[in-house]
């Protein structure tokens, strides 16, 4: 496994380094496909943030914590991938075991007029560069749900379109499917 250190408004220490190499590498006995991991660490308002982005054969596994000392925002992070990884890997397990199934995701109610555009519209602060790997939805809501966002673009193994899925107010998920 790669390791990579950012550092934000901090110093850090070659023991704390090491420290933490040593932990990541621990990773590897959940899920012996870890391809490479970046650790983040800034200081922010006066609270460390250690951030880990790890590439898990090809899925993006995300954590983040904030705490006055960077050994624990390391280890509430560290926590918070091995989860991730844990569920990745059972789902796998699952995934092989499991027959096709149809599913169906309704998005009546997604649709919302646009209201005029206001004057004092938000500026893009950030643009992210992502791959588009074929999967199915139920692999694009896992996806979802390990990188804890709201929605996940991704390309439908079926069909070959980009597909958009969402998590739903009412807690079940959305499909956007383009039409053609």
């Amino acid at each position: 496994m790669d390791i990579r250190f950012v550092t934000r408004n901090v110093e850090l220490q070659d023991d704390l380094q090491e420290y933490i190499e040593k932990k990541l590498l621990k990773l590897e006995k959940f899920f012996d496909r870890i391809r490479d991991t970046q650790v983040e660490v800034s200081f922010n308002r006066g609270m460390n943030v250690v951030e880990i982005t790890a590439d898990v054969n090809g899925v993006i596994m995300r954590g983040e914590d904030y705490a006055p000392d960077i050994r624990k925002a390391f280890d509430k992070c560290l926590k918070s991938i091995e989860r991730q990884i844990k569920k990745h890997k059972s789902f796998l397990k699952d995934k092989a075991r499991m027959k096709p199934v149809d599913v169906s995701f309704e998005i009546e109610g997604f649709v919302r007029e646009i209201s005029e555009p206001e004057e004092n519209l938000e500026k893009i602060v950030k643009t992210k560069k992502f791959p588009l790997r074929p999967m199915s939805p139920e692999e694009a809501t896992m996806q979802m749900d390990l990188m804890g966002h709201s929605f996940f673009v991704f390309r439908s193994a079926d069909s070959g379109s980009v597909n958009v899925v969402y998590k739903r107010k009412d807690g079940g998920y959305g499909l956007l499917v383009p039409e053609e």
